[in-house]
């Protein structure tokens, strides 16, 4: 399953320079056969210092379920203006997401980390099930998830 974003200044509120430049970025999140039920996932910033930063995609359509995508959800304070418009159907067992962002060049190399909140539905949830820091050097090599992701990377 493939989504496709293009998020122009990524409307995270971070403070960026006013003539940022922004590369194309591709998040692929790859996720087990656990054999249950569909899985929500949320694909955030955090700093260096592990705040939350912004959101980058929700995968799941009901918000009810977001506050079991806790890192997230705390970070967010599960504020509809923190994911209204990067949201899509949630990911079954086995299946891929892949979702390619503009992200500004400042965003890498700077200390920011993407993370993986998952959840499924009468199963354990997974705070960080994902936690790798926006690197040049980490660009293109997977990463084995803590929960339900068998494998997460990303491209530039």
């Amino acid at each position: 399953m493939k989504k496709i974003v293009i998020a122009l200044g990524l409307a995270i509120a971070v403070a960026l320079p006013a003539l940022a430049q922004a590369r194309e970025v591709t998040f692929t999140t790859e996720l087990l056969n656990y054999g249950g039920d569909g899985a929500y996932l949320a694909l955030y910033l955090t700093d260096a210092a592990g705040n939350y930063q912004g959101t980058l995609w929700i995968a799941g359509k009901k918000s009810k379920y977001y506050k079991h995508l806790s890192g997230w959800a705390r970070g967010s304070r599960l504020n509809p203006a923190e994911y209204d418009g990067l949201t899509g159907a949630s990911i079954t067992s086995g299946r891929t997401l892949k979702i390619t962002l503009n992200l500004d060049d400042a965003l890498i190399d700077s200390g920011h980390e993407v993370r993986v909140d998952t959840a499924v539905e009468d199963m354990r949830d997974n705070r960080a099930d994902v936690a790798v820091p926006l690197t040049s050097d980490g660009a293109g090599k997977p990463v084995t998830g803590r929960g339900y992701v068998a494998s997460f990377r990303y491209d530039f």
